[in-house]
């Protein structure tokens, strides 16, 4: 389950830090607001990326796709975008999970 969280919410911290620039020139949002916003978003996926080992980086992650999809507000194709990663975070966590209740039953048969 690790795995695949980890992989939605590196190329998310990816996207997040692209849209920086747009929320700068598109938007009309003062850097001094949108650098902190989105590179902090940023640097927060890519901590709780690094906290998937337990409970507070599942949690810091289901923030993570709440404050993305927020951030269509500012910038309106942040909310497709927000919401494809929050689908592909909600499709991470429940396979992550099938995957491992399956690895533990096999070795559960095994031993």
């Amino acid at each position: 389950m690790r795995s695949l969280a980890s992989i939605v919410l590196g190329f998310e911290a990816l996207v997040l830090a692209l849209v920086t620039p747009v929320m700068i020139s598109v938007a009309d949002v003062k850097p001094s607001t949108a650098l902190p916003v989105c590179l902090g978003l940023a640097v927060l996926a890519v901590v709780a990326a690094g906290l998937l080992r337990n409970q507070v980086g599942y949690i810091l992650g289901w923030v993570i796709q709440v404050a993305a999809v927020g951030l269509g507000f500012v910038v309106p194709v942040m909310f497709l975008l927000g919401l494809a990663f929050a689908a592909f975070w909600v499709m991470a966590y429940v396979l992550g999970k099938r995957i491992d209740e399956a690895k533990k039953a096999q070795q559960a048969q095994a031993g």
